[in-house]
């Protein structure tokens, strides 16, 4: 049973730069959960999830590529992120709850033939989600991301993060942001990134997700994660990865061998999902961690002609 639930107060979100899009929610295990629905309804659907401690505004560049092309663009945010509802609670964040918070809203919207594009813990759990619910699925593009299994660990840089995470006084979003996009951004498109987080507690999700990564071989979603990765091992539909140069964690600037003991991330992806083969994989140029801010509509120009090269209901 979940602990208080903090709801952020609509005002935060009132005239964000570049965010013009209608709300739209769901209940999702008794809480509220927020997404952007733009696009045909009859569209395919793409369905993008964003990492830590962004929300749906890290897709507005890409919202209207993807409507534009005749795509149905989805975006939610995550329980604890963005206008989705927010146990107060830290210990009400685990892994496991996310991946089964993100199958409740798959499941309530009843989506099919999906497109995912997952960057950061939008892969970490949309990936799970995929391979467990296989048959929702019709394409993958990951983009900065991996699907951890505690076997290999992250790189001194993570744990560096993940402990300036927990001792930094202030969670500030927005400034978070600008450590992860090689842009320099403006001050209206920082304090967006932050709106969700008024005050410190509504940042329970946000300091807790770096500590929900698997690290070691007994953490325990390793698993659930072990056992996705091997439904990915035998994903033969069409899989592409989009990382970028720049990025520090999974990209080109990642630590050698950083969660695949050996090859590059993106290259692990291409060598060990069968779906990948064949694949126009990209490495997109001049982009940190947040690519969607730095290139997005180079990523979602890539979405739109990888869907349309694997024909509509690949």
């Amino acid at each position: 049973m979940l602990h208080t639930v903090l709801r952020t107060p609509e005002e935060q979100f009132s005239d964000l730069p570049g965010y013009p899009f209608e709300p739209h929610y769901v209940h999702v295990s008794g809480l509220r959960m927020h997404y952007v629905d733009e696009g045909p309804r009859d569209g395919q659907v793409v369905l993008m999830l964003h990492g830590e401690p962004s929300w749906s505004y890290l897709y507005r560049k890409m919202i209207p590529i993807l409507a534009g092309a005749g795509l149905r663009a989805i975006a939610p945010d995550l329980i604890g992120f963005g206008r989705s509802d927010k146990p107060a609670n830290r210990a009400d964040y685990t892994y496991q709850a996310h991946v089964e918070w993100m199958h409740g809203f798959v499941s309530a919207l009843n989506l099919q033939h999906i497109t995912l594009v997952g960057q950061d813990w939008g892969g970490f759990i949309g990936l799970r989600v995929a391979a467990e619910d296989e048959g929702r699925f019709a394409r993958i593009v990951v983009a900065n991301t991996f699907l951890p299994t505690g076997d290999h660990p992250p790189g001194a840089g993570f744990f560096g993060w993940q402990r300036f995470s927990q001792e930094v006084p202030v969670f500030d979003a927005g400034q978070i942001a600008q450590m992860m996009t090689a842009t320099d951004l403006p001050p209206d498109v920082m304090a967006a990134y932050a709106a969700p987080f008024p005050e410190e507690r509504y940042a329970a999700g946000a300091r807790q997700f770096p500590l929900l990564v698997p690290t070691a071989p007994d953490d325990e979603a390793c698993a659930a994660c072990r056992a996705a990765w091997t439904g990915l091992e035998g994903w033969h539909k069409p899989f592409l990865t989009a990382f970028s140069d720049l990025d520090p964690a999974f990209g080109g600037a990642a630590p050698e061998g950083a969660y695949t003991g050996g090859l590059p991330i993106d290259r692990y992806f291409q060598e060990h999902v069968p779906g990948a083969r064949g694949q126009l994989h990209t490495t997109i140029t001049g982009a940190s961690h947040f690519l969607q801010e730095d290139k997005g509509e180079e990523l979602a120009a890539m979405v739109v002609e990888f869907i349309a090269r694997n024909g509509p209901e690949s």
